[in-house]
């Protein structure tokens, strides 16, 4: 039995068809590459995975049960990175991540949140002042936060150096080897080794 299904999914925004019977099984441990175009529906998918946007069709099934992307169960049992990096401008990067510890319910900020992508030197600084580039890595530090075995990555190495990209996959296959799905849409700067591909076409829609 496979942990997290999809089964004849659609999706419609605007009135459109985004995509039509759109069907995965993952297993502990899977990784998942969603590859195509800008515009192809890969993120319209991930918001659907994470309880954003609801399905025009179709169902979602969790460990042989099937539930609303939107259960709060769900919720709990994800981690979701877009493309905002959703820091808060006048909060240190260790208070964003203490903060968002606390929503998590733990009463201290685990370091490895700050020492995975190098943010122990910029800890103290305010995110007002990080580039691009910085204030990716301190939205991928959420990942250290809490362990769920659920994470939808939407370009997650956008602005990335080379170094903090081998260290986003050295944390992803940590997370796989602990059992851990991943499902990452990328435009190949992300390494998943063994991973199952969704094509989404070449064709915008």
């Amino acid at each position: 039995m496979s942990l997290f299904e999809a089964r004849g999914l659609a999706c419609r925004r605007a009135g459109r068809l985004v995509f039509d019977q759109l069907e995965f099984a993952l297993e502990p441990g899977d990784g998942l590459i969603l590859r195509g175009p800008n515009g192809s529906g890969k993120s319209s998918l991930l918001r659907l995975l994470a309880g954003l946007l609801r399905p025009s069709a179709g169902e979602l099934r969790w460990a042989g049960g099937a539930f609303r992307a939107d259960d709060p169960e769900h919720r709990a049992r994800l981690h979701f990175v877009g493309h905002l990096d959703a820091g808060k401008a006048n909060l240190t990067v260790r208070e964003n991540l203490a903060f968002l510890a606390g929503l998590l319910g733990f009463a201290e900020l685990r370091e490895a949140a700050l020492e995975r992508f190098d943010l122990v030197a910029l800890a103290e600084l305010p995110v007002r002042y990080l580039s691009a580039g910085q204030k990716r890595r301190l939205a991928l530090a959420r990942l250290e936060l809490a362990p769920r075995p659920l994470w939808l990555l939407d370009e997650p190495a956008v602005g990335l150096d080379a170094t903090n990209r081998l260290h986003l996959e050295g944390l992803i296959a940590d997370h796989r080897a602990a059992g851990g799905l991943c499902i990452v849409a990328t435009h190949g700067d992300v390494s998943l080794p063994d991973a199952l591909v969704l094509d989404f076409g070449g064709a915008a829609a």
